[in-house]
């Protein structure tokens, strides 16, 4: 059986974007060649703030006294969950030796970058959890020096539960400085801030776009897209807890793709039934978003068998995907495309957003193809050494010689010559590509 759509999605998430690159690249250069002033200049733009760029000890003290005694619970719940998770994901990474060949030992060592810039969005929706899953890894991972940077409000400044939760997981200063503006400052080194080694954290298309441009000059994360998640079910889901998921999916933004994968028609028609009741219930500021992206981005996908289900999901490639399926197990060995995988309807997507332990940022558009999400290795440098006695260095450098000069390459060539006739002096090699 071929796949069939019962609901197919008249857009994707890249139809209809407009080219912000050259407005972001001007942006960016204006602020380089510029420094504060010219940041300032553009955050009083944008950000319609004019309060410290840097916040004070008193100013985070302040707002951590704003933030309600059970939300801080919650926040320290969360950060919990995600230190231990990367802590967990950090022993995987080990320094190694090997003896390659008797007396040539070559290694393998970790260092963390010194210094992350973490985006923390703050318009619509304040992105408490971007802060927590952001400067906790970074903290895990051993960066030195860890900025937490979020879009202030007019006349506000930054949510106090972002402050509160950028403190808490260990940030060493939080820059009340949103969008582009923000992503320069904390690249170029502002403010009296180390220049970043790596930006990460999720953010609108301006944000994306700048991290896009910069990358190579600093890492990032990922080059993200809109959100995107895709439910994997058969007979045994509830059509309920399916519907629910995808409605909660689809608020995060009118272009954010929904997909549901089934074998079961029931199941995919009363899903598509219960959807757009759903939608409906929802206070005004999220009925628009989840509107909007089930009209023009959704999709219901009917398969023949599970097999065909999960190779569809793997051709999607989504960057949240669910289970509610029979045999969890067989679905954890079978997939290999996601981002991060949820199986079974005692877990979801929001969990894994907010406070389970997994981080949510996560590979976009297909990007889990070939990447994870965030995590401490995407902080940690893995670099090679190596350490040779004379005698292990002789073949090393015989067969350097001859494989250079076969190259073309006569001075790579004559660094293992040079060596060949110090530590082994009178002796003849043949250092020729020739038979």
């Amino acid at each position: 059986m071929t796949r069939e759509y019962l609901k197919r999605a008249s857009l994707t998430a890249t139809s209809g974007a407009s080219d912000v690159s050259e407005t972001v690249k001007g942006i960016l250069d204006d602020i380089e060649a510029g420094g504060d002033a010219k940041a300032l200049e553009y955050a009083a733009k944008f950000d319609q703030y004019a309060g410290n760029v840097i916040l004070t000890p008193e100013e985070i003290a302040h707002a951590a006294a704003l933030v309600p005694e059970k939300i801080k619970r919650d926040i320290e719940f969360s950060h919990a969950n995600v230190k231990r998770f990367a802590e967990a994901q950090k022993a995987t990474l080990a320094n190694v030796e090997v003896e390659v060949v008797p007396g040539l030992i070559a290694g393998q060592k970790t260092i963390p970058v010194d210094a992350a810039g973490c985006y923390v969005p703050g318009g619509r929706y304040s992105h408490i959890a971007s802060a927590i899953m952001t400067v906790t890894t970074a903290k895990v991972a051993g960066c030195r020096h860890i900025v937490a940077c979020s879009p202030p409000r007019p006349g506000v400044g930054i949510a106090p539960a972002i402050v509160y939760a950028a403190h808490v997981c260990g940030a060493d200063k939080i820059m009340a400085m949103g969008g582009v503006q923000g992503v320069a400052a904390m690249t170029f080194g502002l403010f009296g801030l180390p220049a970043a080694n790596i930006l990460v954290g999720p953010g609108n298309q301006f944000v994306a776009e700048a991290k896009r441009i910069l990358f190579g000059r600093v890492g990032i994360d990922m080059i993200a897209g809109p959100t995107d998640s895709l439910i994997l079910a058969d007979k045994t889901a509830d059509p309920m807890v399916v519907a629910t998921d995808l409605v909660g999916q689809a608020e995060h933004g009118y272009n954010s793709p929904v997909w549901v994968v089934t074998d079961h028609r029931p199941l995919a028609e009363e899903v598509m039934r219960l959807v757009p009741q759903l939608i409906d219930d929802l206070p005004e500021v999220n009925r628009e978003n989840a509107t909007a992206a089930w009209r023009d981005y959704a999709e219901v996908i009917l398969c023949g068998d599970r097999e065909e289900m999960a190779a569809t999901s793997d051709d999607y490639a989504p960057e949240h995907l669910t289970v509610m399926a029979e045999e969890l197990d067989w679905w954890l060995d079978c997939l290999t495309c996601y981002g991060s995988l949820f199986l079974g309807e005692e877990t979801t997507v929001a969990f894994g957003d907010k406070a389970s332990g997994t981080n949510h940022v996560l590979p976009t558009s297909r990007a889990a193809t070939y990447t994870g999400g965030l995590s401490v290795h995407k902080y940690m440098k893995i670099v090679t050494w190596q350490r040779s006695t004379p005698d292990a260095m002789k073949p090393v450098a015989q067969a350097t010689a001859r494989i250079s000069r076969l190259e073309g390459m006569e001075a790579h060539a004559r660094t293992a010559d040079i060596r060949l006739a110090k530590y082994f002096p009178g002796e003849n090699f043949d250092l020729t590509a020739e038979e």
